[in-house]
């Protein structure tokens, strides 16, 4: 099969290996691997190499798509471009020197050379190209069970989706190819060839194709399933207002045998990480022979908050404005003033999950979190990351270089369509509806177990959680209270950002942060977020360049 290669080749890389992906975290059946070069083009068809260019395609799920061990410039988690852009967290690191990148993107002051900007586009694009060269060779494999072969095709329609759900989300105006393309010509596209609501279009086609032949379940954790990717069309009708199909797909995806667990914080651990929460998640694992565990958290590596059990990267620093988020009343529910926690407020239970503060016990290490483990806490502050940490402790945990985990990356999690769901149904008037599924939420995190001092004697906070007892009073109301429970539950998951940017109202609550946060954190002095140009990063100006004249229509404002 001939390779497609073009002028632009960097922006659309040809793998000269089909990179392991272990479908099942922490187990030793993994795939070896296998290069193009060893493989004859009358061979790529066989069964077992199409399954292996399959797993290629899935691959490139965490953001890795080198032997280089920066993923956290591509990371499946975007916790640069969810997190770092939005309200809930710093770049952290050793100073705003340190991936600068990042900082000028923390400031909105990106533009088409940042270097995170053109790698995330490689990894998805590469997504996108395993994914179409595999549908070539499935489609033309005539030894491959037939049976199977549906199901497989369906998988990676799926993947697919998401490689451009993410491009779609995070840069707008997008190039759009499929397996159709064999040549050069064929990858040379303009990314205004299709329109917005046409791209969503092929976007949902996809999803629903998976929907149609996907399974009700899988033998293998890793693969979608059909609720998977009812789920993921949901999310696809969400991010364009469609309320009624959203609500809809969701209601399919409640029927079908999933649950929030019982406690949040188990949510995060390893041994629930493909729980009857999780609808589909980016699969991690470690010491499953891969050299360099890359197979683990690689694009999350940079989070080790320091203090004596871990190494000191001390990125994705949880902002004042996220921990004041999780202040409560004395009926239990958010405050949302924005004034500082103290010791004496009332707190959510998740805030001490989800984020490590001063004088609360970090994880089961036997020690209280310093403000001194963080890393240049002049400029970022005491708090560091938590919730997708894992203890030191853990035999999921690798605590030397490059220090990943086999925690898994949640790409669409239960609680997620629940509030989804919750949207949906206050656009469509039903805020009672959306009350009841808050409230669903609220009552998982009452009833999860409080952290304990130290002594295990006493609660280490004030945690208190109530739920919404009386009628809400409109629907800007239910709207505000819904958006603020997905602010809580999903926070430092990397949502946060694209959600301000679909619900239309970035420019505002990041400005208004900015305006009190650069009081205290003087690297965000110079930030400010420009409405109709900062809801998208740019194009790369790597892909600009390799296209002919005219081709490529840059982003507003870039």
């Amino acid at each position: 099969m001939k390779n497609i290669l073009s002028k632009y080749s960097s922006l659309f890389k040809i793998s000269t290996a089909l990179l392991i992906l272990v479908l099942g975290a922490c187990s030793d059946d993994f795939l070896e691997e296998t290069t193009y070069g060893e493989v004859s083009p009358s061979e790529m068809t066989k069964a077992e190499n199409v399954e292996r260019a399959i797993i290629s395609a899935y691959s490139v799920l965490n953001g890795q798509i080198d032997d280089a061990s920066n993923a956290y410039n591509s990371p499946a988690s975007n916790w640069s471009f969810g997190d770092v852009l939005s309200d809930d967290s710093y770049k952290g690191g050793g100073g705003t020197g340190d991936q600068s990148q990042i900082h000028q993107m923390e400031l909105y002051n990106t533009d088409p050379t940042t270097y995170d900007v053109e790698r995330k586009w490689v990894a998805l694009y590469e997504g996108v190209k395993r994914v179409n060269e595999a549908m070539i060779l499935l489609a033309t494999s005539e030894d491959f069970d037939s049976s199977l072969k549906i199901q497989r095709n369906a998988e990676l329609r799926f993947l697919r989706g998401h490689y451009y759900f993410e491009l779609k989300k995070i840069y707008g105006q997008i190039p759009y190819i499929d397996e159709t393309a064999t040549t050069v010509a064929d990858y040379e596209r303009s990314n205004t060839e299709f329109t917005s609501e046409e791209l969503w279009g092929k976007i949902a086609d996809d999803f629903t194709a998976a929907y149609e032949a996907l399974p009700d379940a899988q033998t293998a954790v890793g693969r979608p399933t059909k609720l998977a990717a009812m789920a993921y069309l949901a999310k696809t009708y969400l991010f364009q207002e469609k309320w009624q199909e959203a609500y809809d797909a969701t209601t399919l995806v409640m029927g079908g045998g999933y649950a929030l667990l019982d406690d949040f914080q188990d949510v995060f651990l390893p041994d629930n990480d493909n729980s009857e929460e999780i609808i589909f998640a980016v699969q991690f694992s470690v010491n499953d022979g891969q050299a360099n565990n890359y197979n683990g958290s690689i694009g999350d590596r940079l989070m080790a908050p320091g203090g004596p059990y871990y190494p000191q990267y001390g990125f994705h620093r949880p902002s004042q404005n996220l921990v004041n988020a999780f202040k409560t009343g004395d009926d239990g529910l958010p405050v949302a003033d924005n004034v500082d926690v103290t010791d004496t407020d009332y707190v959510d239970t998740r805030i001490d999950i989800t984020l490590a503060r001063p004088g609360i016990p970090y994880k089961d290490l036997g020690v209280e979190y310093e403000d001194s483990w963080a890393r240049d806490l002049a400029t970022y502050g005491p708090y560091s990351p938590k919730k997708r940490m894992l203890s030191a402790n853990s035999s999921y945990y690798i605590t030397v270089w490059p220090y990943v985990s086999a925690l898994n990356y949640y790409i669409i999690r239960y609680a997620e369509v629940l509030l989804w769901r919750a949207e949906a149904a206050v656009e469509l008037g039903n805020l009672e509806e959306a009350r009841s599924l808050v409230n669903q939420i609220r009552e998982r995190a009452a009833n999860t177990a409080h952290i304990t001092t130290l002594e295990g004697t006493a609660d280490a906070a004030n945690y208190h959680v109530g739920t919404y007892d009386t009628t809400w009073a409109d629907a800007d109301d239910a709207r505000d209270k819904v958006r603020l429970e997905s602010r809580l539950e999903l926070a430092m998951e990397g949502h946060r950002f694209f959600n301000l940017v679909r619900w239309g109202i970035a420019s505002e609550v990041l400005n208004d942060y900015i305006s009190v946060e650069k009081t205290q954190r003087s690297h965000l002095t110079n930030a400010y977020f420009t409405a109709g140009k900062n809801e998208y990063m740019p194009i790369p100006q790597e892909y600009v360049d390799g296209m002919d004249e005219g081709m490529v229509t840059q982003n507003s404002g870039y």
